[in-house]
């Protein structure tokens, strides 16, 4: 029996910080015959970078896939589980079994895998960048399309982050649906308590 091809595949989050929205997790496995330049963590990107960036990493990767965990999934099991459930979803959604997985962070999920979590991985390891840039851009996209359903928050803007204006528009309307109820700043308007 052939050896399998080492796969290794980058698993990243984003939007674990947010008040509002989805947490979204990518998992990637590059080819090392065609790879991608300019490659960083997603947080250093421009947003046309990493734009462009994705439809890159889509084209070229061996495999890519991409999960969130809802509001409602974070509310239930906390936002850490929830990270982690997405990044699980991501790696299980994958058309090829990862040999290895780098996933960014100080945690791994429960899992029967091989991996190691990789502290700021998202700036060393180019399949932990590009799983990144696909969690950032895919979060950012659904957050601008929430925007349309509650404009009033600026989701198109803060992207669901406690910015001061979204607070101030949590302490005017209260909490939607897409607002995580867990979450303190979120929790003290539902209750009607002021800042």
């Amino acid at each position: 029996m052939a050896d399998q091809p080492e796969w290794i595949a980058g698993v990243d989050e984003a939007g674990r910080g947010a008040l509002a929205g989805s947490v979204y997790a990518a998992a990637v496995i590059l080819d090392p015959q065609r790879p991608i330049a300019g490659l960083n963590d997603s947080k250093r990107l421009s947003a046309k970078r990493r734009e462009q960036l994705f439809v890159e990493i889509q084209t070229q990767a061996l495999c890519w896939a991409i999960a969130e965990a809802t509001p409602e999934e974070i509310d239930a099991i906390n936002i850490l589980q929830a990270s982690m459930l997405a990044m699980q979803r991501s790696v299980e959604a994958l058309r090829l079994a990862p040999s290895h997985c780098l996933v960014d962070g100080n945690r791994l999920p429960q899992w029967n895998r091989s991996a190691e979590a990789v502290i700021g991985g998202d700036a060393l390891h180019p399949p932990i960048m590009a799983a990144s840039i696909l969690a950032k851009v895919a979060r950012d996209a659904s957050m601008q399309e929430l925007h349309q359903l509650f404009p009033q928050f600026g989701f198109d803007g803060n992207k669901g982050y406690p910015t001061a204006s979204h607070k101030a528009m949590l302490q005017t309307h209260g909490p939607c649906p897409l607002h995580r109820r867990s979450f303190a700043p979120v929790a003290q308007f539902q209750l009607g308590l002021s800042a």
